[in-house]
């Protein structure tokens, strides 16, 4: 028994993911054709046993409540543990959202006070990859860190993202938040944390009642200052989702046969809620090419190098490239979408032309009709 349950923070960022987030958190983004970014998570904790979840919301979080449901899909609807979700001010008197992830956690002590089990996953919910937490619990009682930060090789970008540095045995020496382009790898954080329960609440209680709201600065770095923290990093496939380029070139990144091996093909499977679609219909004029197409769709016209969601309807002589279209999208004929991230219920009128560019695509928000 690993004895782990788990906070997720289901919102983050939504301000870099512009029109992709005006109406779900990040939690609840469509990635991949018929997943959420939270399903990514969910799955890999249920894959390692951690049933006692809790998700803290901070605004748009009904498209997510959809999503989720009970947790059946994900066998969390069950009477002891399963998802337990909190608004923005549950235990908060001020009616305010909370700040930050130290208020967040502050807000929910009710809850971890009551849960069993002496350990804690917190993470955020925009990470696609293939995690193992039972490897990362055995790495943290093996280390002897109070805290174990969860990272990858990967680039920085002009998003927020914590630096570390490590020792060959894990130990961080030295850890730094950068929004800048970097062309160098380094260890990244994917703001996943492992933690004792009671240590936990003593150093948000502390932290709170000191106003300090941010956990990575006065929380994390300090016991890296202390030495006393460690990371285990992950050698396959991680995507952090943190604004529209990341969402797009993560995106597209799935379209190898390799990646989606890394993230899709590994023993611990990626759950979603189940719709029951019929399956696809290729028309007499279809055309596609290097693609991943959902259940649902129709096709008439021509699909290369593109990500089609549920139900998404391409009409004769419309052409779709290098682009990401949500459920029940519509592309009229003799249509053209290029380099383009249409959200759910676009409709592309007859004989439109959209294009954007490989550096960053045009969004066109959820529900329009161009």
């Amino acid at each position: 028994m690993n004895d782990m349950m788990s906070i997720l923070f289901a919102s983050g960022n939504e301000a870099k993911l512009n029109e992709l987030t005006l109406h779900r958190t990040t939690a609840s983004l469509p990635f991949g054709g018929r997943y959420r970014l939270i399903d990514f998570t969910l799955s890999n904790l249920v894959n390692s046993g951690i049933t006692q979840i809790g998700i803290v919301t901070r605004s748009n979080y009904q498209s997510l409540m959809d999503h989720i449901r009970q947790g059946r899909d994900w066998d969390l609807n069950r009477k002891n543990g399963g998802i337990s979700v909190f608004p923005p001010f549950v235990y908060n008197s001020s009616k305010e959202a909370y700040k930050g992830k130290i208020e967040a956690i502050y807000s929910i002590f009710n809850f971890l006070n009551h849960a069993e089990e002496e350990y804690v996953v917190l993470s955020n919910c925009n990470v696609a990859a293939n995690i193992d937490f039972d490897e990362i619990f055995a790495f943290h009682i093996e280390s002897g860190a109070q805290i174990t930060v969860v990272s990858h090789k990967g680039y920085t970008t002009t998003s927020q993202r914590v630096v570390l540095e490590k020792t060959a045995d894990g130990k961080v020496t030295d850890v730094y938040e950068t929004e800048y382009v970097g062309t160098e790898e380094k260890l990244i954080s994917v703001n996943i944390y492992l933690i004792k329960k009671d240590l936990l609440m003593d150093l948000v209680q502390k932290a709170y009642a000191h106003g300090l709201v941010d956990f990575e600065k006065d929380i994390l770095f300090k016991l890296v200052g202390e030495g006393k923290a460690y990371t285990y990093e992950l050698t396959g496939y991680a995507a952090i989702v943190d604004d529209v380029k990341t969402y797009y070139a993560e995106s597209m990144n799935l379209l190898n046969y390799e990646t989606r091996e890394a993230l899709f093909g590994q023993e611990g499977k990626i759950y979603t809620k189940v719709k029951d679609s019929v399956p696809t219909v290729y028309k007499e004029g279809a055309l596609v090419k290097n693609s991943l197409l959902a259940d649902g769709c129709v096709v008439n016209g021509t699909v290369e190098n593109s990500i089609l969601f549920r139900n998404v309807r391409i009409e004769e002589g419309a052409v779709v490239k290098n682009s990401i279209v949500m459920e029940n999208g519509v592309v009229g004929k003799n249509s053209s979408v290029s380099y383009a991230i249409t959200d759910k219920d676009v409709e592309i009128s007859e004989g439109r032309t959209i294009s954007g560019f490989s550096t960053y695509p045009i969004v066109i928000v959820k529900g329009k009709k161009v």
